[in-house]
């Protein structure tokens, strides 16, 4: 979800509507206070994000500031790669993004014709909110109306607790 372009506010909703906490979201951002991924927060259902952007969403970064929600900031790119090699099943890549900064501490450095990479793990979630048209249980979506910058290669991911998975 890339601001507030593409933000499956409905299916949002019907999450915040069930109460469900303790949830891992992987979006560009949390949208802003009050609207998507912003009601999540409101109610506390977010324990940790992972994105690449704080952008103008307040709560999210008083949240993150006061240590409540645990903040993983990634590269917009590659957290774009990482959701899409979850969903292709390629564990990990290496990507030259990040390398020599806070991103890249404490991941594993190779070097490939002279240039440094670090390892990154995919992503995978136990079920994502996409915005779009129409979809089959595949998960194949047709677009019409809507943002297509990030949301057809990466989408929403929301991990429930294990608890929640019965």
């Amino acid at each position: 979800v890339l601001g507030l372009w593409g933000v499956p506010g409905g299916l949002t909703g019907k999450v915040f509507r069930r109460g469900v906490g303790e949830l891992t979201v992987v979006s560009n951002n949390c949208g802003v206070d009050g609207f998507g991924l912003g009601i999540l927060l409101e109610d506390r259902q977010v324990r940790k994000m992972i994105s690449s952007y704080v952008g103008e969403n307040k709560l999210f970064e008083k949240q993150y500031l006061s240590g409540e929600l645990e903040v993983e900031l990634t590269p917009q790119g590659t957290l774009a790669e990482k959701m899409r090699a979850g969903g292709a099943g390629i564990p990990a890549f290496y990507t030259a993004t990040g390398y020599g900064t806070p991103v890249g501490e404490g991941k594993e450095v190779r070097e490939f014709n002279g240039r440094h990479y670090i390892l990154e793990q995919a992503i995978t979630g136990d079920f994502a909110i996409v915005r779009a048209w129409k979809a089959d249980r595949y998960g194949n979506a047709i677009y019409r109306h809507t943002a297509q910058n990030f949301n057809p290669v990466s989408y929403t991911h929301l991990t429930l607790p294990t608890s929640d998975l019965v």
